[in-house]
């Protein structure tokens, strides 16, 4: 008994060892594979990136395979250590495994949103950029379940389980969807979302009444930066079963329109004159569109409208309050005449009358 003690003992002690080695040799192997690649593709700013963040992922699963491949050839697997053993390198594996293929997603993702941004301007830009946030989501998350379940199965009543699942999945499947409409709907209108063009991330928006810009698009709900800081989230379902207002879908550029009140006896010409002026000098102007032209005349009062274009709906807003507050300031300085007011006329026969009746009472 003594001698099988010790020659377990042996027998560990040289597997510990080799263990040790080939732990040893995976992580400089490592090491110096990536070095060698970052050397190789210094031009390539894509594997570059690969290669440094693939590191650590790499440490792990070569480390373990080391591991594994001197139990394997030295330990005896009639060892009572030896399946224990066996089922924790198998999940390592896996889980290092799904750690890397995430990792290579993720950067190829990134340069995709990186190239984006610095080469693309506009919607395409903006629509790129949801279609790339949506994969993103959508492959961590498959790769993430995928690992879960390969995990899952290494263990030998997760598969009997499985099998009795699988025999009643008829029921189980209807069960579920009943469970997860709701999720799942919104699951399928994320995908829709970003693939559809509807919406993108960047896109100024009017929901609910309320004027902002998309600012996040995941798999369950769309997050709407409101124009006074405040954020609205609302589920995906939202945008493909409620009407909303998209301000650039297709172009950025919008028109607005400035409404001034005034008197009758405004100068129209210099007031035009003024309204170019006031675009002229200002950056926010787009050139595109400018005019001024009376819309209603009417209860003493002559309605201008002020027509107007710019680069986007940001600059439009500061725009507007521009024109408005440069109007209002010259017809002060240069049309007071032209401020609306209200105009009553004293009639004496009305007064003859209003005295006969207190007589008469």
């Amino acid at each position: 008994m003594a001698e099988e003690e010790i020659e377990q003992a042996t027998n560990l002690a040289v597997t510990l060892g080799w263990v040790a080695l080939a732990i040893t040799v995976a992580f400089f192997a490592v090491m110096l594979a990536s070095k060698v690649v970052r050397f190789a593709a210094r031009s390539n700013e894509t594997v570059r990136e690969i290669a440094v963040r693939l590191r650590k992922p790499a440490h792990a699963t070569f480390m373990v395979l080391g591991m594994w491949i001197a139990v394997w050839s030295t330990a005896n697997r009639g060892d009572h250590w030896f399946p224990v053993l066996e089922h924790v390198v198998v999940v390592s594996v896996i889980v290092s495994s799904a750690w890397m293929v995430a990792t290579v997603a993720l950067v190829v993702e990134d340069r995709a949103l990186h190239r984006v941004g610095t080469s693309m301007e506009g919607r395409h830009a903006r629509r790129l950029r949801t279609q790339i946030l949506v994969v993103r989501r959508l492959t961590i998350g498959l790769v993430s379940v995928v690992a879960c379940a390969a995990v899952l199965f290494t263990f030998p009543e997760a598969r009997t389980a499985s099998a009795s699942l699988l025999a009643s999945a008829g029921v189980l499947s209807v069960v579920a969807a009943l469970a997860a409409q709701s999720s799942l709907g919104n699951l399928f209108a994320g995908m829709q979302i970003a693939f559809s063009d509807a919406v993108r991330v960047g896109d100024v928006v009017v929901v609910e009444g309320e004027w902002g810009t998309i600012e996040d698009i995941t798999l369950a709900y769309v997050v709407m930066q409101i124009w006074d800081e405040r954020t609205l989230i609302l589920p995906c379902t939202y945008f493909t079963s409620t009407p909303y207002e998209n301000w650039t879908r297709r172009k950025t550029e919008v028109m607005g329109i400035v409404e001034i009140d005034v008197d009758f006896r405004v100068p129209l010409e210099p007031m035009r004159d003024e309204l170019r002026r006031i675009l002229v000098e200002s950056p926010l102007w787009d050139g595109r569109v400018v005019s001024l032209k009376v819309t209603s005349a009417v209860s003493g009062l002559v309605r201008a409208r002020a027509t107007i274009s710019s680069a986007d709906s940001l600059a439009l807003w500061d725009l507007q309050c521009l024109v408005r507050e440069g109007l209002v300031t010259w017809l002060q300085r240069e049309a007071p005449d032209a401020l609306p007011r209200t105009r009553w006329e004293h009639s004496d026969a009305g007064a003859v009358v209003r005295s006969a009746a207190q007589a008469a009472v």
